[in-house]
């Protein structure tokens, strides 16, 4: 009897810490990916699913070489960033061209892979959380084929805010990203 009791009480101990494992984890993803989080959980509706492919996300940027910009390379990209604001006045969706052109410039320049739009994302989620999704509302408003100057506006401040944070020096999670486990 004694031993049925021990049983019940390591399987339930070993339950009790599956779920604080869970809980834990689940909260340094949140933590983590900000705003991210809740986008991928509500895109796949279920949050074990959303939580796995943020975390083989972490794990894919693992492997990838994230490079500072040198102060060269940031004052250069800030130029040409500055030349493509001020074409837009007159030249309002190549300029939007441009500086989608111009960001995909500068993350592969910095290491991350510039396979396709989707990916990229992605990639950039990990370090990047919470201006990612200025990214997709820019590249959305960007594939429309009838965007007002209004929205191709909106789109390039979408794209402005990635940019400054790109052309920043690394922080240190991009150095090394947090491990979860």
């Amino acid at each position: 009897m004694i031993w049925l009791l021990v049983i019940v009480v390591v399987v339930l101990l070993a339950v009790v810490g599956v779920l604080a494992y869970r809980q834990q984890r689940s909260a340094k993803l949140r933590e983590g990916f900000g705003p991210e989080y809740d986008r991928v959980v509500e895109e796949r509706g279920d949050q074990r699913e959303a939580e796995n492919e943020l975390l083989q996300r972490r794990e894919r940027r693992r492997r990838f070489e994230i490079r500072p910009l040198g102060a060269t390379a940031r004052d250069r990209y800030a130029e040409r960033w500055r030349a493509t604001q001020s074409q837009f006045v007159d030249q309002p969706a190549s300029s939007l061209n441009d500086a989608d052109a111009l960001l995909t410039e500068v993350m592969r320049e910095r290491g991350y892979p510039v396979e396709d739009f989707e990916t990229q994302a992605a990639d950039v989620s990990v370090d990047h959380p919470e201006v990612v999704e200025h990214y997709r509302k820019a590249h959305a408003i960007q594939s429309k084929r009838s965007a007002s100057t209004e929205d191709l506006r909106e789109a390039m401040l979408h794209y402005r805010a990635l940019f400054a944070e790109l052309l920043e020096p690394p922080t240190r999670e991009e150095q090394t990203p947090q491990e979860v486990r």
